[in-house]
């Protein structure tokens, strides 16, 4: 005779009257995660807007009109005779080519030498080692440095008279036999001298950004290329440099922004130091000499609107080559 056997009871369903007190207070939690997320970004998203959206607008528009500050006439419609100006006037376009070609010189050394530098010095202070957080904030003085008083400190050092910083080492060195330069005044040397002056004040903030990146690193991976017989090199290539790709991705954009927009050093060395103003100029300095020599502010919009297109355009590129990875 077989015995059948009985399956366990089942758990008793939640009673109707509960499911629906819990039902309402579901939806007010997801309402309000709805609206919480857009209220924390409203004064972000507002400060974007006023200061960022709202001015740019502006430019465009007022890049359409001649316009003259201080003058009695009011601005007169030229449409887009201001962009067309600056590539294929006689006078203004060769300027403005010089200068975009300026800043693009600058870009090309400045983000791969100063990120490759930033790299080096943020693995060279990952160390545990006594007196390391005096090194580090040794390393970052220089970008808590106004720009003023950074072009003035490199005035002295790149002095043309036998009397500046680099020409009294160089005739130390070369025991005389090379004479003093103006090292802001020979088209050769005057762009070069800016660089490494920006170099300098601002490889520290990229090497904090890339020194926060290396102490997310697991040490297992370090211990285990150990154990494996890697060589510094070899997990410098294979361990580090895979964990701070993100992070230099983002270095290298900011940088490029960065390098696009120089403008204080390039002003203060032109008219402080006699600085070459051909050799200097940049796309910056174009729109705020036109302003200011030429009083035209339509044509400063152009070129800010041109300026800002080109930032866009390099920036998208490089976000296309160099993708993020998400880490597993």
């Amino acid at each position: 005779m077989t015995s059948t056997t009985t399956p366990p009871p089942a758990a008793p369903a939640a009673p109707i009257a509960e499911r629906r007190r819990r039902a309402p207070r579901q939806l007010r939690r997801q309402r309000s995660d709805l609206v919480a997320g857009p209220l924390m970004a409203l004064p972000a998203m507002a400060g974007i807007v006023l200061f960022i959206a709202v001015p740019f607008v502006a430019a465009i528009g007022l890049s359409f009109f001649n316009v003259q500050l201080g003058s009695p006439r009011p601005p007169t419609f030229v449409g887009f005779s201001q962009y067309v100006r600056l590539f294929t006037d006689p006078v203004e376009a060769p300027q403005f080519l010089r200068a975009l070609g300026n800043n693009l010189f600058f870009a090309v050394v400045v983000i791969p030498l100063q990120t490759g530098l930033a790299l080096v010095f943020a693995v060279l202070l990952n160390q545990q080692l006594k007196g390391i957080r005096f090194f580090r904030t040794f390393f970052f003085m220089p970008v808590v440095f106004p720009m003023a008083l950074v072009a003035v400190i490199w005035r002295v050092i790149l002095d043309r008279s036998g009397g500046g910083l680099l020409n009294s080492a160089v005739e130390t060195f070369t025991g005389g036999a090379v004479g003093p330069h103006d090292w802001l005044g020979s088209g050769a040397t005057a762009m070069l001298s800016v660089i490494a002056l920006s170099i300098w004040q601002g490889v520290g903030f990229q090497m904090v950004i890339i020194l926060a990146a290396l102490q997310e690193i697991p040490e297992e991976r370090y211990e285990a290329a150990r154990l494996d017989r890697a060589n510094r090199f070899q997990q410098f290539v294979h361990i580090t440099v895979p964990g701070v790709r993100n992070t230099l991705i983002f270095v290298v954009l900011l940088t490029t922004i960065f390098a696009f927009r120089v403008y204080d050093q390039v002003y203060i060395l032109i008219t402080t130091a006699g600085g070459n103003e051909n050799a200097l100029r940049t796309v910056l300095y174009q729109a705020t000499n036109a302003i200011i020599t030429e009083n035209s502010v339509g044509r400063a919009t152009a070129i800010s609107v041109v300026l800002f297109v080109i930032i866009v355009v390099v920036a998208l590129a490089q976000r296309a080559v160099l993708r993020q990875r998400s880490e597993s």
